[in-house]
């Protein structure tokens, strides 16, 4: 009886791995692109790459007719807030460090936790509340709310948008874990991707010729607003590699919330810290401030407590129902 659940909480770590290990490689490629293309741009070619590869594993998961839904206004609504999850962690990245971007956004495990008890109905004891709070605390150091606006090298709005990214991805993953009752991941994934195409396409119709990035200097809003233009053949690879990320992070996070608890699958999303960080060295010669450094501790700490109060319990759990026996 308990041999199932533990395999599948086992199955969705994995997915949510390699599903981190794709983001970060993403958040990568993204920020080396983001300094010649418009967001849109990029996020129209990845998700048309992404949607061509994803409709073949519907193919394998049970063909067309797993498309089907009878709940179209919650697939919407959960595309659209990842797509706000999204685009505003892109355009903060346009400016921040890739690092500090990451670890802001490390906001979304710990809202995921909160919000799992009120959306789910999974229990969640005081120390792991806790232990949510201190991760609150390394989030809240990180925005250095007692320096004054010259001493930011971005605006508080820039380093409040990872904040606003980590939230609504948080609630995307907590509706994630409901409609995968009864549907599959790919399906999940192609609902996701072809919200993008269609907010990047109209992005494309209202800005693509870039009239409203004209006289900005603002690194995000350049991101976000200026005008299309052909990929150069050095950055053509990078734009696959995104579609083929993008893709395999869309099923992968689906599979891992449909087959696990979010409490359990949600702190295995840190791996994407210490990646950041790595990135943001190798790639771009970046390296944390102290503040960053003591967010990411105090976030760290906080995530690996709540799993192992949440690993714990499983093993209580577990051992209580082999005595019923």
């Amino acid at each position: 009886m308990t041999a199932l659940p533990q395999n599948r909480a086992n199955i969705g770590i994995t997915f949510i791995l390699i599903g981190i290990l794709c983001i970060s490689i993403n958040d990568m490629l993204i920020k080396q692109l983001s300094g010649g293309y418009p967001l849109h741009e990029i996020v129209f070619v990845r998700s048309a790459i992404g949607v061509i590869i994803t409709l073949f594993i519907v193919q394998i998961e049970g063909g067309w007719s797993i498309l089907r839904t009878t709940t179209p206004g919650l697939h919407a609504l959960r595309g659209l807030l990842i797509v706000v999850s999204n685009m505003s962690y892109f355009v903060a990245l346009a400016a921040l460090p890739l690092a500090d971007a990451t670890a802001l956004f490390f906001a979304a495990p710990l809202f995921i936790t909160l919000l799992s008890i009120p959306i789910l109905g999974e229990k969640v004891g005081p120390l792991r509340i806790g232990a949510v709070l201190v991760g609150f605390i390394g989030v809240v150091i990180m925005q250095r709310p007692w320096a004054d606006a010259g001493e930011l090298a971005v605006s508080r709005l820039v380093l409040l948008l990872p904040v606003l990214s980590a939230l609504t991805y948080a609630l995307n993953q907590l509706m994630t874990r409901k409609l995968g009752v009864t549907s599959k991941a790919s399906a999940l994934s192609v609902y996701i991707q072809g919200m993008f195409i269609l907010v990047s396409l109209s992005f494309f119709v209202i800005a693509g010729d870039g009239r409203f990035a004209e006289g900005s200097d603002n690194a995000s809003v350049l991101f976000l607003l200026r005008a299309w233009i052909w990929p150069a053949p050095g950055d053509i690879w990078a734009f696959v590699g995104l579609g083929l990320n993008s893709a395999a992070v869309g099923y992968c996070l689906s599979q891992a919330y449909r087959m696990a608890d979010a409490a359990t699958v949600a702190p295995f999303e840190y791996v994407g810290l210490p990646l950041a960080v790595f990135w943001g060295w190798a790639i771009f010669s970046e390296l944390p401030v102290l503040e960053v450094w003591i967010g990411i501790i105090l976030i760290l700490s906080s995530g690996l407590f709540v799993f192992l109060r949440e690993q714990k319990k499983a093993r209580m759990v577990a051992r209580a129902k082999v005595k019923l026996r």
